[in-house]
């Protein structure tokens, strides 16, 4: 069972968004959430790894890395208690109860305490996270501040869109509006600018991937 946070306003909005959602998440989310496969793909870990996702959702990914890099220790974390019953059941299924911990929490309050757990990580994964996450600057500070030496940030996210036009961008930011979801084209921004971080678009800046060992928002 994981490990429950006390609720707040950002938790009871995620539950009732996903309440029944949570059932088809996997099924819909394969047609707009991009580049998942491809991030996981480039994590490169190494077994005796720690890897944390933050807005780990049904534990899709989780499960994906799991297969992919045997002996990596893996953790997920939701503000959604209602998404974290789907992922405890994915993972039971899976088989990988004894590899991946998952806790309910908010990701500006990371820590491996949350897990029962002292050692730092050497993977932080946020997949179509920060865009749903009120303080997602706070959450990506945390994340770093709970990286082991040589750790690195992974982040897949909707971009700024400006490659699909203004109808186009138009449409799609109203679109994701509704689920709450809005792209931090401000950390685009930010990132442009840095050095030392892998930054990749898919097509139409649709969406970014990322890989950095350090962040500056």
């Amino acid at each position: 069972m994981f490990a429950k946070a006390d609720n707040d306003d950002h938790g009871v909005l995620m539950d009732r968004i996903y309440r029944h959602q949570r059932y088809i998440y996997d099924l819909t989310r394969k047609y707009y959430l991009f580049g998942r496969d491809r991030l996981i793909a480039e994590i490169g870990l190494k077994p005796g790894d720690r890897l944390v996702e933050i807005g780990c959702g049904t534990a899709r990914n989780l499960v994906k890395i799991a297969e992919a890099y045997p002996g990596v220790e893996l953790f997920g974390v939701d503000a959604s208690l209602e998404m974290l019953k789907s992922a405890e059941e994915t993972i039971r299924k899976a088989g990988l109860s004894h590899r991946i911990k998952l806790a309910h929490g908010y990701a500006e309050n990371l820590s491996p305490a949350m897990f029962g757990e002292s050692k730092p990580f050497e993977a932080a994964l946020f997949s179509y996270s920060l865009s749903m996450i009120p303080d997602w600057k706070a959450a990506i500070a945390a994340a770093a501040a709970h990286l082991a030496p040589g750790g690195h940030i992974h982040v897949v996210d909707f971009g700024d869109l400006t490659g699909l036009g203004k109808l186009g961008r138009t449409a799609m930011l109203g679109w994701l509006a509704l689920f709450h979801v809005a792209p931090r084209v401000e950390l685009l921004q930010s990132l442009e600018q840095q050095k030392g971080a892998a930054l990749r678009f898919l097509p139409g800046r649709y969406a970014f991937l990322l890989t950095a060992s350090s962040l500056k928002v």
